[in-house]
């Protein structure tokens, strides 16, 4: 493959320099393989797609590729959440034990829903050792999480519950519908709107999922936001459960549901899912929730130094909201970024904006900065 066919798909003539950047990419900034798409008032404006599936660069990235998108998935399974909220079968404010009355232990019986979406329940991680399979068994981690203290004061700092997250909130979704998340995912939202996302990856999948390829990162966890303390907050998030970079590699972990870390996609059914969220709720003739629960989505929960990532981040109902530290184009914009992969939704300008990638590193570089660039300056100059 030559850098003149390295990137394919659909890109209009006025936004060239988006694919420009995109190419730069690979013909610059090493990356290796990778989706960048952009959907606008439901439809998807801009497609593509480049590079590798493997680190021996002998199996093209395609267009139906998949990859591992981290905690990219978080967006989804909130997604499942609020749709919940809008059936009112959900309710935000309503203590988590209401629903899952064993959660009420050590503390947490004042916990609410809202305090988990928002990552303030002071749960943000376990004071059980977990061993690496230890991550497939759900019964297992809900049952440590019932028994689990909080770290904090419920509601008055926050902290990423970057493994937590996806089974308190995945477990609701279980409670409530009687459906696993993964399974409620599918049915609810990816088929009723051809979205090919999934949260747990079915073994006929794997010949067209792409491997992740890690440069630079050192031992178990995931570097990042580790400090120097090792009774940290942020170190006890990110050093349990431990996990070797091989165990991505697997099947075990791709067939697990993990709803905070292993949703499969690319970048066309991120900004797919996104031009559901950005279209207040309706695609292509379907609504799955209201515009109201969006925008209320959006609403400050919290503002910040985060106890786990140790920067400042303002929370909404599941995701990030825009800030001085990380401008977003619109009042009502949130995001989640995944490793070097990243989802980017505006209800005010109806788009959507997302980045897949199959490198891993722990440099500071992000890649999808070039294109999501490109794309702000084509809008200004229009």
């Amino acid at each position: 493959m030559t850098d003149m066919d390295l990137v394919h798909g659909t890109c209009g003539k006025e936004f060239v320099t988006v694919k420009t950047a995109f190419e730069n990419n690979f013909t610059q900034g090493g990356e290796l393989g990778a989706s960048f798409a952009f959907s606008l008032n439901g439809e998807i404006i801009i497609d593509l797609w480049g590079g590798y599936r493997d680190a021996a660069r002998t199996k093209p990235w395609e267009k139906n590729t998949l990859c591992l998108v981290h905690s990219v998935t978080k967006i989804a399974t909130a997604l499942c959440a609020h749709i919940l909220v809008d059936r009112e079968q959900l309710d935000i404010d309503a203590p988590v034990c209401r629903y899952w009355p064993e959660f009420a232990q050590a503390g947490k019986e004042k916990i609410t829903v809202r305090q988990v979406m928002s990552h303030t329940s002071g749960v943000a991680g376990f004071d059980e050792p977990l061993a690496p399979e230890d991550i497939y068994n759900w019964e297992y981690i809900t049952g440590l999480l019932e028994k689990q203290a909080p770290w904090w004061e419920p509601g008055t700092q926050c902290g990423y519950h970057g493994f937590t997250f996806g089974h308190i909130i995945g477990e609701l979704i279980r409670l409530v519908t009687g459906k696993t998340p993964g399974t409620f995912f599918r049915e609810e939202v990816a088929e009723p709107l051809d979205i090919d996302f999934h949260i747990g990856l079915a073994a006929e999948e794997d010949d067209r999922t792409s491997d992740q390829i890690f440069s630079g990162m050192p031992g178990p966890g995931v570097p990042g936001y580790k400090s120097d303390d090792p009774d940290s907050i942020s170190d006890r998030v990110q050093s349990n459960p431990s996990q070797t970079f091989d165990i991505f590699q697997t099947r075990a972990f791709r067939a697990a549901e993990i709803p905070a870390q292993n949703g499969y996609g690319n970048a066309r059914s991120l900004a797919r899912m996104g031009a559901l969220m950005a279209c207040g709720g309706e695609l292509d003739g379907i609504r799955l929730l209201s515009a109201e629960i969006l925008y209320k989505a959006t609403e400050e929960q919290f503002y910040g130094e985060d106890l786990v990532l140790r920067v400042p981040v303002r929370w909404g109902l599941g995701w990030g909201l825009g800030s001085k530290e990380i401008p977003l184009p619109g009042e009502h914009s949130f995001f989640w970024p995944g490793s070097k992969s990243i989802m980017v939704v505006d209800l005010d300008h109806r788009f959507c904006m997302a980045y897949v990638t199959n490198r891993v590193t722990t440099d500071a570089g992000q890649p999808y900065m070039g294109p999501f660039m490109a794309l702000s300056n084509c809008f200004q100059q229009s």
